[in-house]
């Protein structure tokens, strides 16, 4: 068996649109990472980025099961002694939707320079508008994933 390298330039990265307008955070995150690894691509190794660029649209319509939306808390730390600032999930929605989503995306792709990389293929907007147009991106169904 040999190895085979891709090389990026062979497999352009695609774009998709996901409405996220009632769809469960958890499984909404963990469609997404499947998609900027690349994981349902043939050619997918897990040393290199091949993945797709996603656009999620409707970040403020997503929703958590059970009491999470009152007992979830989201945790930041300022860099100064006393500065650990946490937020519930309610007050985060509300402020800022797209962090939601990021959040738990970014938790679910490789901790590493690579998991880097592939998390700023991820574009997340709180309206059904995007800047994203030019992409020409394809409609992601939720029948669709993966």
């Amino acid at each position: 068996m040999r190895t085979t390298f891709v090389k990026k330039e062979q497999f352009p990265s695609e774009w998709f649109v996901v409405d996220a307008s009632g769809m469960t955070l958890g499984r909404l995150a963990s469609r997404v990472a499947y998609k900027l690894m690349g994981k349902g691509k043939p050619t997918y190794s897990r040393h290199q980025d091949l993945g797709d660029h996603v656009v999620v649209v409707n970040a403020e319509k997503v929703r958590v099961t059970g009491s999470k939306a009152a007992t979830k808390t989201y945790f930041h730390y300022t860099g100064y002694p006393g500065g650990a600032k946490f937020t519930s999930f309610a007050e985060l929605i509300e402020k800022k939707p797209g962090e939601v989503i990021k959040h738990a995306v970014k938790g679910m792709l490789p901790h590493s320079r690579l998991g880097r990389e592939m998390f700023r293929k991820l574009h997340v907007h709180a309206g059904p508008k995007h800047p994203h147009t030019a992409q020409n991106p394809k409609p992601w169904k939720s029948e669709e994933f993966v």
